[in-house]
């Protein structure tokens, strides 16, 4: 029985450890995107080429943003006009600082459906090699910035589920918690 009682305490103990521990490990795994991949600009500002949005899709990914604890959707501090940020209130820890580009925007929608995003860099490249996101030309200019991608532009509802995804993972990354599944 002693035995039994130790297995019971490690386990218990390992529980409580993973309860504990900061979110930071990312789902690096996705779907190949159908499709060619958007052209975009080289440079600033970071766009993508002949792309429209699905305003349906565009506003569905801002309800369900507006939705997660702490943020506030309103204009960006650091993309183009029309740009929506996506804004942590005050009350909300920032884990990774380094990754955020301006003020307390950890992402933000462009105009045409694409998105900027900090991801973890572990994410983002999973996310480039599966066909959803280009990394920014800016992603080797600093520290922290390894992970700073352009999400394509979803054309239908499974492909918003990806970039949903992808958007919690920036929070998650850049919060360290994890949002409540879906």
């Amino acid at each position: 029985m002693p035995r039994l009682s130790n297995l019971l305490l490690i386990s218990a103990a390992v529980s409580l450890l993973t309860a504990a521990a900061p979110v930071s490990a990312q789902n690096v795994t996705f779907p190949m995107r159908d499709g060619a991949r958007p052209d975009t600009t080289n440079g600033v500002p970071h766009v993508q080429i002949g792309v429209s949005p699905v305003p349906e899709l565009s506003a569905e990914m801002l309800r369900q943003v507006a939705e997660f604890p702490g943020v506030v959707l309103g204009a960006t501090r650091v993309s183009l006009p029309g740009a929506v940020g996506f804004q942590l209130t005050s009350d909300v820890q920032i884990a990774k600082p380094q990754a955020i580009v301006g003020g307390r925007e950890f992402a933000h929608l462009h105009p045409d459906g694409s998105l900027h995003a900090s991801l973890h860099p572990d994410t983002a490249r999973a996310a480039i090699d599966a066909g959803w996101a280009v990394a920014h030309p800016w992603a080797d200019q600093r520290a922290g910035w390894e992970g700073f991608v352009m999400i394509y532009t979803p054309i239908n509802e499974t492909e918003l589920d990806v970039v949903l995804q992808l958007v919690r993972g920036s929070y998650t990354y850049i919060t360290g918690e994890a949002l409540p599944e879906t």
